[in-house]
């Protein structure tokens, strides 16, 4: 669900967090390093938006929901591989110095921009509804645990597992084969 609200910051922040809050905290450069020339971490995050590329391109393809998506993925990646590497040429350009949340805000904005509102949309539905059909279970299950804070670990557990799965994180999800049980099956690794 989208809104068309003002954003405002939490109000039960201590402080505004508009002066203070940085989102990206491992610093992919030093005051020290020339703002021309990019660090080794930023062409690191560079090379690897770049090398994600083909991966969007083949989902924006398929998206059934945009006219011509063949074509406009064709042009996000073009866009998208000249940004990347302006962007190696110049960290300052497109709003940079770069950090992780500015190369996934400039990607969307190129999808947007060639016509794609969601390319996961399709697989959001999918997963949303394997999901709530486990949904029971996994309540069931959590409720079962009497002891207090280990129901709390175990619904932590399951947030991070929501986490890590909603990232996407392609290798842990390949090295599952336990197909309606994974959001379970999560929440019991080893995580320590």
């Amino acid at each position: 669900m989208e809104s068309s609200g003002e954003l405002v910051p939490f109000p039960l922040l201590m402080t505004p967090i508009e002066s203070n809050y940085r989102a990206c905290t491992i610093p992919y450069r030093f005051p020290s390093d020339n703002p021309k020339k990019p660090t080794p971490t930023e062409l690191s995050w560079i090379n690897l938006f770049m090398n994600s590329i083909p991966s969007f391109r083949k989902r924006a393809e398929s998206d059934d929901t945009v006219p011509d998506a063949p074509m406009r993925a064709e042009k996000f990646d073009q866009r998208y591989a000249a940004i990347l590497e302006d962007i190696k040429k110049d960290p300052e350009s497109h709003g940079g110095p770069p950090d992780c949340i500015l190369l996934c805000r400039l990607r969307e904005q190129v999808l947007r921009e060639v016509g794609f509102r969601d390319i996961f949309k399709k697989v959001k539905d999918e997963e949303n509804a394997k999901a709530i059909s486990l949904f029971k279970e996994v309540v069931c299950l959590n409720d079962a645990i009497e002891d207090e804070a280990k129901r709390a670990e175990n619904l932590v557990r399951g947030i991070f597992a929501g986490n890590i799965f909603d990232l996407g994180s392609a290798k842990i999800r390949k090295s599952i084969n336990i197909l309606n049980h994974y959001f379970i099956w999560i929440v019991y690794l080893p995580w320590e």
